[in-house]
């Protein structure tokens, strides 16, 4: 997306039919913008929390058909109208990104896998209603690709995400493996730690095997670019994993090497 919560996503890729690169373009320069006022900056917590506020007024102008052809969400204004694009997954993002200006912690999974319902999910339902694909089989598909790609991303940014404050790891999680907490503050990776994250990234990885039917079903260009998504995500979780959970030191990341690898497994996923 060319957000944080998002990078494993190729945007608007020479793998898009090309009537849809620009819809997409628009929905990720939307959630990027959002993305940015929860993360970038030192601005308070009250602006942020309003600014986001004023991107839901401007959906709900869009909806209303009130928004004007010179201002800055016009392009997305556009799309809505000419593929009848719904509102309420930009919202659920912006709901999503209050929480993480709020610093919200996660009691458990359940917990953590609602706030995956407005991080990640609508993307996924957004593309689906661009492919004009609304069976509610492809839907679930989706989900948990989306959901499993936020994971690894939750997962890969351990550290980061704790400078900014906010913690995805569910409480739930360091009781059952016996971690305390402040060792993410002292980029501690003991044996418990380990364990841990291991297991974090196998839920992960049962996200993303569970919404592999998708990219055959959906087939053409459309299913190779999510079988590459799915793959990188599957990727990110091994590199974490040959890490031992050290994301501290050594975070994960794809590299140029990566994709001969991504390509092949793409080509033999089912």
């Amino acid at each position: 997306m060319g957000v944080d919560h998002y990078e494993n996503f190729p945007v608007a890729s020479w793998l898009l039919p090309a009537p849809l690169r620009v819809p997409v373009r628009e929905i990720y320069r939307f959630a990027r913008c959002a993305d940015d006022i929860a993360d970038e900056g030192d601005a308070p917590s009250r602006e942020r929390l309003a600014a986001l506020e004023e991107l839901r007024r401007d959906l709900d102008r869009i909806e209303a058909g009130t928004y004007s052809a010179t201002e800055r969400w016009s392009g997305l204004a556009a799309a809505v109208r000419a593929h009848a694009l719904p509102l309420e997954p930009l919202r659920d993002l912006l709901r999503a990104f209050a929480q993480d200006v709020r610093g919200k912690r996660y009691r458990d999974y359940e917990d953590l896998l609602a706030y995956c319902r407005y991080s990640a999910n609508p993307v996924g339902r957004l593309l689906l209603v661009l492919y004009r694909r609304h069976e509610p089989q492809l839907a679930q598909w989706s989900d948990a690709v989306c959901t499993g790609l936020q994971l690894v991303n939750f997962w890969q940014d351990i550290g980061r995400d704790h400078a900014k404050g906010r913690l995805y790891v569910p409480q739930s999680e360091f009781a059952r493996f016996g971690v305390d907490p402040a060792q993410i503050g002292q980029q501690r990776t003991d044996e418990a730690w380990m364990r841990m994250i291991a297991a974090q990234t196998q839920t992960a990885r049962q996200f993303l095997l569970a919404g592999r039917p998708l990219a055959r079903a959906l087939g053409g260009r459309i299913g190779w670019e999510l079988r590459l998504v799915i793959q990188g995500g599957l990727r990110i979780a091994e590199r974490i994993d040959a890490v031992e959970g050290d994301v501290f030191r050594r975070r994960p990341v794809l590299h140029g090497t990566d994709w001969v690898r991504l390509l092949a497994r793409a080509a033999w996923m089912r």
